[in-house]
Formats: C-alpha cells, sequence, structure tokens
C-alpha cells in the first residue's frame, strides 16, 4: 500500500488554531516553531511569549509571528526569567471582554413585598 503524499501545514495555520484553542479553552497554547524555538500564546490569544533555550528570539521573527496571528497593534517587550529571556509580544487592539459595569446598569425596582 502506497503511503499518502506528503502533507503541508502552513505556519500561519498552525499558530491561528493554537490561538484560537487558548480562546476557546482558556488555557496557554505551546508551539515548537523550530529545533529551538518555541511560541506559547496565552489565554484569550492576544499576548505570547517567544523564547529560545539556546539564545534570544530575534525581533523580526516576533514581528512575523504577530502578523500571522493577525495583531493589529504589537507591542513588544522583554522578559527575564530564571534561566530565560523572552521577547513578549501584546495585541495592544485586542479588547478585553466586556464585563457589566454596575454603575451604568438601569436601577432595578424592589420586587413588590
Amino acid at each position: 500500500m502506497a503511503l499518502p503524499p506528503t502533507d503541508t501545514v502552513k505556519i500561519r495555520d498552525v499558530l491561528r488554531r493554537a490561538q484560537q484553542r487558548s480562546r476557546e479553552l482558556s488555557r496557554t497554547q505551546q508551539i515548537q516553531i523550530g529545533e529551538d524555538l518555541y511560541c506559547r500564546i496565552a489565554p484569550g490569544g492576544s499576548k505570547f511569549l517567544l523564547f529560545s533555550l539556546d539564545s534570544e528570539p530575534d525581533h523580526a521573527t516576533a514581528e512575523a509571528i504577530a502578523q500571522g496571528l493577525g495583531f493589529e497593534s504589537p507591542e513588544y517587550g522583554w522578559h527575564q526569567g530564571e534561566t530565560l529571556r523572552s521577547l513578549t509580544v501584546v495585541d495592544l487592539a485586542a479588547k478585553p471582554e466586556a464585563l457589566p459595569d454596575a454603575l451604568e446598569t438601569e436601577p432595578q425596582e424592589p420586587p413588590p413585598s
């Protein structure tokens, strides 16, 4: 029996699927992008951490990932952990989930006695 042809998956599709899972499951999703390059997408899908075990990740890769995830206004920064220095990216255009504001709700009539 012949093996099926190789199936190529675009990195953009992998990133978007992980972003979708981070939103659906409210859990961090980690993707291994290269032999020594990892991306952790935070719950909600509007933040990610890019890190390498042996070196620092480069800014151009973070920009490409932000573009692949559809970030409209990415902000870049660095996080120094105990052993790794990671590049952090947050989409400033992402809207936080709307929570009802108690000050803006209509006053409720008390129930009849």
